[in-house]
């Protein structure tokens, strides 16, 4: 037993150690998509000295014009100089973005040929301290409340984040077939998520290949539901900016496809372990159990939690579109209209296809699992 566990303890400390391999291998691989900047220029931090409002016009409830500001630059080859910097303001509440005095900016500072400061342009406020502070606090709630699990969580947390970034994203830019990409990474992340959340065991197993063969399904749903709803790609956010930006030979429909499976993927994989996770726990304080009594166990375990995870992915999607709705509603436009309009056949697609993936995982999961914690019909 003791030989074994210590082959098992080895096993994981293998795995993890080329887990930690290849995200820094992915940390210092090139995206390729690198954006040239401007030559003479330097993103800086800087803080907002004093600001001067008397070119700001107002209309309605927009602004535009140019807010001027003396920033101190904090970061980069300046630091400690003061400069004259704009803001531009477009009318647009989305873009635009007002400064105080004491707030902290990023910013774009140029040189002439000489080596001077020629310009400085306000980019936006600088949040990024903030956010290390944020992913911190998630970290140490995770690791207090998970301890060694927790650290393995965040592992695989900060790998499915790179995986991302540096494999699908350039992927798809550079017009690989979308659904094979996000296949292929959604199955890598799924195998590697779960092996480290419940290292090397059958719960393990079990959950990776519900999870696998239900998430395949999304991705077929995807694909059939979509074409037959016939919404376009260009649905998505920012998805027209590709085109316009030279990348006119993407398939945004396929890629819309790929995003609702990748979207269900960690909501089906987190069912399946925790099916096989219950099943594993009946098994070890139940040995006698047969296997027909344990898969009913996890389908009466499954049609509670399923109930609640459909639920949660409903609250999780309509919230990105609650303004939409709202829109809508303030219109008086008729709900045939409005289930007929592409953002909400579109969220509607992204919703039910992502259920249906969650109602099948909990009796595969639970049929896996019977035939795995079972050797044999009691």
């Amino acid at each position: 037993m003791n030989k074994l566990l210590h082959h098992i303890n080895r096993r994981e400390a293998v795995f993890i150690t080329v887990l930690l391999i290849l995200s820094a291998v992915l940390i210092l691989m090139p995206t390729g998509f690198q954006k040239q900047e401007y030559r003479f220029t330097e993103g800086v931090r800087a803080k907002v000295i004093s600001v001067n409002n008397m070119g700001i016009h107002s209309s309605g409830i927009l602004k535009i014009g140019d807010q001027s500001a003396v920033i101190e630059i904090e970061t980069g080859s300046r630091k400690g100089e003061r400069v004259q910097a704009n803001n531009m303001l477009a009318g647009s509440l989305t873009v635009d973005k007002l400064f105080q005095e004491g707030d902290k900016a990023w910013a774009l500072i140029g040189f002439d040929e000489a080596g001077e400061i020629n310009f400085a342009n306000l980019i936006d406020h600088y949040r990024v301290d903030k956010e290390i502070l944020l992913v911190c606090c998630f970290a140490l709630v995770m690791i207090l409340f998970s301890g060694y699990t927790g650290v393995r969580t965040l592992l695989s947390f900060g790998f499915a984040l790179l995986s991302i970034w540096k494999v699908l994203i350039p992927s798809l830019l550079r017009g690989y077939p979308p659904l094979l990409a996000a296949l292929a990474v959604g199955n890598v992340l799924t195998v590697f998520t779960l092996l480290l959340v419940a290292g090397f065991t059958k719960k393990a197993y079990a959950a990776i290949i519900s999870a696998m063969t239900c998430s395949l399904a999304t991705c077929l749903l995807a694909i059939v539901f979509g074409g037959s709803f016939q919404i376009h790609g260009a649905v998505m956010e920012g998805a027209e900016s590709l085109l316009y930006a030279g990348f006119m030979n993407l398939d945004l429909t396929s890629i819309f496809q790929a995003g609702i499976y990748l979207a269900s993927t960690g909501a089906i994989l987190d069912l399946a372990i925790d099916i096989s996770s219950a099943l594993e726990e009946i098994m070890k304080n139940s040995p006698g159990i047969s296997r027909a009594g344990l898969i009913k166990s996890g389908l009466t375990i499954g049609k509670s939690v399923v109930g609640s995870q459909t639920t949660t992915l409903l609250f999780a999607y309509m919230g990105g579109y609650i303004t939409v709705m709202m829109v809508y509603m303030a219109q008086g436009t008729p709900l045939m209209n409005i289930l007929n309009s592409k953002p909400i056949a579109a969220e509607i697609l992204h919703t039910f296809v992502g259920c249906i993936g969650l109602v099948l995982v909990s009796p595969l999961t639970s049929l896996i699992s019977g035939f795995m914690f079972c050797k044999k019909e009691k």
